[in-house]
């Protein structure tokens, strides 16, 4: 860490290191490893303060679909700061939020006509156990108050959102403040034994789903899970028939099914929600990162009708009593139409689809690397991971990763020895083979 000798002169690092507590970071790997001050971003790039330009190869943070400082999306934020910038949604409504659910239910075709808003992921999964919780109370099974999760599933870290998360480093430090939950095994296609497929791998754990149901149903409200990317969890990657399945399981047992669809939503996985590869609908449904194009906080959960009617009522206390400050903000709800009008108007699935092949084909060369296992790729999602055997230091391994990128002129953040890229949707094939020899030299230069 540098000190700061000049207070007259220090560095935005400099400040920023005295000042900022930074995001799931221990603050003391900065003294050896580089924190970078970003000034400006244009397409798929980033540009720090010395004018370094560095290819945004995760979306920071899965969240920028279009590119930073996109035309489209900065005109409808400017156009709407003319307007309105902020009015509680408690007693007022305004355009954007009126036509932002209207256009998400109609993409659903009515089967989650009702959207509920909030600033961030965590918060919409919070808003999702809290309305099936208070669903099954109003409907006489008050009993019914116990949620499930997948091994190795992340949902947020909002103490609700967290108790249905299962990531070791998360547990360890919170768990004593968090309702005990179900853990049911992933159907993770990594699980797949030799003469097995990843469908098989699905059944083997939707059938140990069922059996917790059979016992256990008369207390389990709702089920979450990450629809075929468990992204925090290594990107796990598994088939749609676990959804088919899982889908059939909650109807037959009357147990919610919730869709976190926050990371895999917004076409990043091929389609433009992640559960229409399986042809199924939840009964909870929640977005956030991409939604708003990476632009302003907002996150959202989508439910049916018959969740909705069960709230409507002359009494008060049976309203869905939850509340944020800045639900359904005009300006980030504007950023929200603009990237949808985009996907109407630009066929960005069906170009995605191209753009995924370009991935497959720039990554080639870590199919055979004989350090590389598990190949992976779901959409605009791609990840291999390194074998073991290969890591001198397992621990340090993604801050070496990600410092060697930063030298290659890419921002990728490995998540123990998975190494992943989740683009914007802009890239260009050139930038996309360009992204590839990068990783490819980075990994070269952090295994020396």
């Amino acid at each position: 860490m540098k000190v700061i000798s000049d207070l007259n002169q220090p560095t935005l690092v400099d400040r920023s290191l005295a000042a900022v507590w930074h995001p799931c970071t221990q603050m003391k790997h900065h003294e050896s490893f580089p924190l970078i001050a970003i000034t400006k971003g244009k397409g798929p790039w980033l540009y720090d303060e010395k004018g370094n330009a560095l290819l945004d190869c995760i979306s920071s943070w899965w969240t920028n679909l279009f590119g930073h400082s996109n035309p489209q999306i900065n005109q409808a934020i400017i156009d709407q700061l003319e307007k309105i910038e902020h009015v509680m949604l408690a007693g007022f409504t305004h355009q954007p939020v009126v036509e932002l659910s209207e256009k998400l239910a109609a993409l659903t075709s009515g089967n989650l006509g009702h959207v509920f808003y909030a600033s961030d992921g965590a918060s919409a999964v919070e808003i999702a156990l809290k309305m099936s919780h208070h669903f099954w109370q109003l409907n006489g099974k008050p009993q019914k108050k116990k949620f499930v999760c997948l091994e190795n599933g992340y949902h947020g870290e909002t103490l609700g959102a967290l108790a249905v998360t299962d990531v070791a480093i998360f547990r360890k430090a919170y768990g004593s403040l968090l309702q005990d939950v179900y853990t049911v095994p992933s159907p993770d296609a990594r699980k797949v034994k030799v003469g097995e497929s990843a469908e098989d791998v699905a059944k083997h754990a939707a059938a140990e789903l069922e059996k917790l149901f059979e016992k256990e149903h008369q207390y389990i409200a709702a089920i979450i899970v990450e629809p075929l990317v468990q992204c925090a969890g290594q990107m796990a990657m598994y088939s749609p028939e676990y959804l088919r399945l899982v889908r059939d399981l909650c109807n037959r047992y009357e147990v919610h099914l919730i869709a976190d669809e926050i990371a895999v939503g917004c076409g990043r996985s091929g389609q433009f929600f992640a559960c229409e590869h399986a042809g199924i609908w939840p009964d909870f449904l929640t977005l956030s990162k991409g939604i708003s194009g990476g632009y302003l906080p907002l996150s959202l959960c989508m439910t049916t009708n018959t969740i909705y009617r069960a709230f409507y009522s002359d009494k008060t206390q049976q309203g869905f009593l939850h509340s944020h400050s800045y639900t359904g903000n005009p300006l980030a709800c504007s950023a929200a139409l603009a990237c949808l009008k985009i996907f109407e108007t630009g066929d960005v699935l069906k170009n995605n689809i191209a753009r995924s092949q370009d991935l497959a084909n720039a990554f080639g060369w870590a199919k055979i690397d004989s350090r590389v296992e598990h190949w992976r790729q779901q959409g605009m999602i791609l990840a291999f991971d390194l074998k073991n055997e290969y890591l001198k230091n397992p621990s340090t391994f993604p801050r070496e990763m990600f410092a060697k990128g930063l030298e290659e002129g890419v921002l990728i953040r490995p998540i123990s020895n998975t190494i992943y890229v989740m683009p914007p949707y802009i890239l260009s094939t050139e930038e996309i083979i360009q992204m590839g020899k990068a990783v490819e030299r980075s990994l070269a230069k952090a295994l020396a």
